[in-house]
Order: C-alpha cells, then sequence, then structure tokens
C-alpha cells in the first residue's frame, strides 16, 4: 500500500490525496521509477489543471519520455508508450489470476467518479473515453492522432492488472471470438444442409438460429 510522502499515513486505493494531512502524492513515478525532468516546460498543456506539462525521462534499458503535469500528477503517453511502460515494468505474465483482477476493480472501483470529458494536449481537441483493456476497468482519454492522458494513479492500476494476467486475457479474447463465429458458421451451414435435405419444418430451425445469431 502507498503511503503519503508527507505523514507516511496509508493512502486509500486509487487516490492521490491523504485523508489525513490532504497532501496530493505522486503514487505513479516516484518511488517506482528513476526519472529526472528534461529542459523546462513543454507546449502540451495538462488537460486537467490547464497549465504546462512537464517532460520526464524515465531511465532503463530503453530511456522512456513522458509528458508529466506537476500539479495533477496526471501522464500523456504518445501512442504505444503505455505498451512499453507496461511491458518493462510488469515483466512477463504466465498465468491468469482471475480472482487478482476482481480483487483490483472492486478494490479500486469509485461509484461516485465524475464522468468528464478531457482535451488532447496536444491539438486541444476533445478526447475519447475508452477501456483501456478487457477487464481493466481503467477509462482512459485517447486522442486517435497525439496519444493517451492517464489520471494520477491510473497507472499503477493497469500494473497490477498486467501483472495479474489482464493482458494475456485480453489478448485471448479476439481468438475464442473467432472461433465462436467459426463455430456458428458450422452449425448454420449444417443446419441449412438439413433443411434442404428434409422438409420445411427444418427452415423454421434456419431461421430461428440466423435470428439469434443476428440479435
Amino acid at each position: 500500500m502507498a503511503k503519503c510522502s508527507a505523514c507516511s499515513a496509508p493512502l486509500a486505493a486509487n487516490s492521490q490525496i491523504c485523508r489525513y494531512c490532504g497532501v496530493r502524492n505522486d503514487i505513479d513515478l516516484s518511488g517506482k521509477y528513476d526519472f529526472s525532468p528534461i529542459g523546462t516546460q513543454t507546449s502540451r498543456i495538462c488537460p486537467v489543471c490547464d497549465t504546462p506539462l512537464q517532460t520526464v525521462a524515465l531511465e532503463g534499458e530503453q530511456v522512456l519520455q513522458l509528458e508529466r503535469c506537476g500539479t495533477c500528477y496526471g501522464l500523456f503517453f504518445d501512442p504505444g508508450e503505455i505498451e512499453t511502460l507496461l511491458a518493462r515494468t510488469a515483466g512477463s505474465t504466465l498465468a491468469v489470476d482471475r480472482a487478482w483482477l476482481d480483487g483490483i476493480n472492486r478494490e479500486r472501483y469509485s461509484a461516485d467518479a465524475r464522468v468528464r470529458y478531457l482535451k488532447c494536449p496536444v491539438c486541444r481537441v476533445l478526447m475519447n473515453r475508452v477501456l483501456y483493456g478487457y477487464r481493466s476497468g481503467v477509462v482512459v482519454d485517447r486522442c486517435a492522432s497525439h496519444g493517451v492522458w492517464l489520471d494520477g494513479g491510473q497507472i499503477s492500476h493497469l500494473l497490477e492488472w498486467q501483472r495479474a494476467g489482464g493482458r494475456m486475457l485480453a489478448n485471448k479474447r479476439p481468438v475464442a471470438k473467432r472461433q465462436s463465429a467459426a463455430n456458428a458458421k458450422s452449425a448454420t451451414l449444417s443446419t441449412m444442409k438439413a433443411a434442404h435435405d428434409g422438409d420445411s419444418r427444418d427452415w423454421l430451425a434456419v431461421a430461428e438460429l440466423l435470428a439469434n445469431l443476428l440479435s
């Protein structure tokens, strides 16, 4: 459990603000990564605070540069950078732990979270709100052209999701969908063949099956 940088009290899950002293904490980078600011403030604007973002370099085998707000600690990732950070931090996952995934989302779920639409830090056009990955529980703000904005705490949530096998589970879904579609097509063809060789009652079965596939 993360602790407040000011008073060392435990921080509630998915919360940056200490309920004891009121200090906002950086729970994503500080204490987890070796990072340093690069240059001065950038032309990119924090969509929450409306102030310039700061570029920071995360050390590692490959230096990764991100934009970070020094006030709300939100992070802006260019396309592909989230995946790079998650892969090198969470490492490889050998199995999906569904109980862990359920526990992460149950602990971090906030029923009173306010829905808001934010502007892209680069083009200042409203971004789309999308679920980052299957069963991640993290809704991110995405600009199709420039990248993804994560509020403070969300990258930590995604790291837990990846360690619990969330990425592996998400990657399995397209395969399962294709297999389901193939099975449905095979069943339809078999039923139509039987109808062709049988009587009109079989055509009713065809119609019912097609209706179920399209519903």
